[in-house]
């Protein structure tokens, strides 16, 4: 079966042409078609199967074939996001296939200006690519309106209810006409996405092209069982030892992800972290380093797992085992896209392996087991790094970086660790300079140390010489004893 086959614009075939694409994926193949008899879709499919193209191209096609109402270009078509990363991902995708098409799009999300949005906004668009909290922000300024829209599109919709966006995808779902076509895409289906789903659609057609919370056949799934104070020196070792140039690391908190990506620079290895509490500025341009090479290992949360769209991403290791089983799915999704091989590996302490059991009751089968000699973490060999020069923090070459690892225990400088008394003296030395360069003003005494000393008089309370009358009376009888 060729894109020829399944009904689209010659304009639309020319766009997906352009990106050297001849043969549809399975998820195409049956979506597509769907859409296009305007049906409601409850799809199952797992993240790199093309499932994007599969609901832009038809949605494209319908929005130009169908009426369009004069005058300002209301929105005809919505498409939801749980995240920022995914939200710009699809956009750019409705852009790249309906790039030869009169229809403008617009794309949505917190975290950057809501000003230039409000702007792009009231010029008026065709499709509108956003997250739930950015939408309700501008209807809730009378942005946006919601009542022309045809189609409604949710796009990882169990991460959306993951992330707590019932709450708020039903207030956007009151705002849309009732009458309207629905497609729903997610990669797994626990309870409460069945739910929404029998609220939502009306009589879809449900497609699935692999078993429910599978894993794609090209993945590569290996555990190593490591302590948690291990797993830092086993992840170097890994990636120098095998010079892994390209690898996606997940923690699963935003503290940790921040700890980990400095370790690893510490170990020679040009690192950027991403989650949320990055500004979206930051979190774009790490993203793009790694896309483009310039950053070799990317720490993320799980914020990025939906966002991260590399098609020959080759590995991806979860440093912590996530809390819910279906995550891991989403996780290793990011490598083996679009028919690519990659490998999955999993670090799993003491604490973790009911993590790991409830994963394998999720995918049906045992994970395969690796082990590594712990003696060889001690010092684990490095590949150089391909930047020319590190960071501040490494104070030499990324590649001398990664020779001379050292666990954080053992000292590099040969000798004994300065005495207390000596880091002392040091830093009193600091703070002697400071004072003794310090300017003062007014009078030919230096001010005290004492920082409340510029109110003397008033801390006195009217006593001489800022001395109580019980002071005073002892300084006088010790001159009157004192021998003459």
């Amino acid at each position: 079966m060729s894109f020829d086959s399944l009904g689209l614009s010659a304009d639309l075939l020319r766009a997906v042409a352009d990106q050297g694409y001849t043969i549809p994926t399975p998820i195409q193949a049956k979506v597509i078609p769907v859409v296009l008899d305007a049906r409601d879709v409850m799809a199952g499919a797992q993240t790199g199967t093309g499932k994007t193209a599969g609901f832009a191209l038809p949605l494209l096609q319908r929005l130009m074939t169908g009426h369009a109402p004069q005058g300002r270009r209301p929105i005809r078509a919505l498409i939801l996001t749980p995240t920022r990363e995914l939200a710009a991902q699809v956009g750019e995708s409705v852009r790249t296939y309906g790039k030869y098409l009169p229809l403008s799009s617009a794309i949505v999300f917190g975290g950057v200006s809501i000003n230039p949005q409000i702007s792009l906004l009231r010029r008026g668009i065709d499709i509108l690519v956003a997250t739930p909290g950015r939408l309700l922000d501008h209807a809730s300024q009378r942005n946006v309106d919601l009542r022309n829209v045809e189609i409604l599109v949710l796009d990882e919709a169990d991460r959306m209810l993951d992330m707590g966006f019932l709450p708020d995808i039903k207030r956007v779902l009151a705002l849309l006409p009732p009458r309207r076509q629905n497609l729903l895409f997610s990669a797994t289906f626990p309870p409460d996405i069945v739910a929404l789903a029998n609220r939502l659609l009306t009589s879809p057609v449900h497609i699935e092209v692999a078993a429910p919370n599978a894993t794609a056949d090209g993945i590569e799934q290996l555990v190593y069982f490591a302590e948690k104070s291990e797993k830092r020196a086993l992840l170097s070792w890994l990636i120098g030892s095998n010079d892994w140039r390209q690898v996606l690391v997940f923690t699963r908190t935003k503290h940790g992800a921040n700890r980990l990506a400095s370790q690893l620079e510490q170990d020679g290895f040009s690192t950027a972290a991403i989650h949320g509490n990055k500004s979206q500025a930051a979190r774009t341009r790490a993203l793009a380093d790694f896309k483009q090479g310039a950053v070799r290992v990317l720490v993320a949360t799980d914020v990025a797992a939906r966002g991260i769209d590399i098609s020959e991403l080759p590995h991806v290791v979860n440093y912590e085992m996530p809390d819910v089983a279906e995550h891991y799915v989403h996780r290793i999704g990011r490598t083996g896209r679009a028919g690519h091989e990659g490998v999955a590996v999993s670090l799993v302490s003491r604490d973790e392996r009911s993590s790991l059991k409830g994963i394998e009751r999720l995918l049906g089968r045992q994970l395969p087991q690796s082990a590594v000699d712990r003696s060889r973490l001690v010092n684990p060999p490095r590949s150089p790094d391909p930047r020319p020069q590190s960071t501040a923090r490494d104070g030499g070459s990324a590649a001398n970086a990664g020779r001379n690892f050292r666990p954080d225990h053992v000292r590099t400088d040969g000798g004994r660790p300065p005495a207390q008394g000596e880091r002392r003296e040091h830093r009193g030395d600091e703070r002697r300079g400071e004072r003794e360069h310090r300017p003062h003003q007014g009078g030919s005494h230096p001010p005290a140390a004492h920082r409340g000393d510029g109110n003397r008089e008033r801390q006195d309370h009217g006593r001489r010489h800022g001395k109580s009358r019980a002071a005073r009376r002892r300084n006088g009888a010790a001159r009157t004893a004192a021998p003459r």
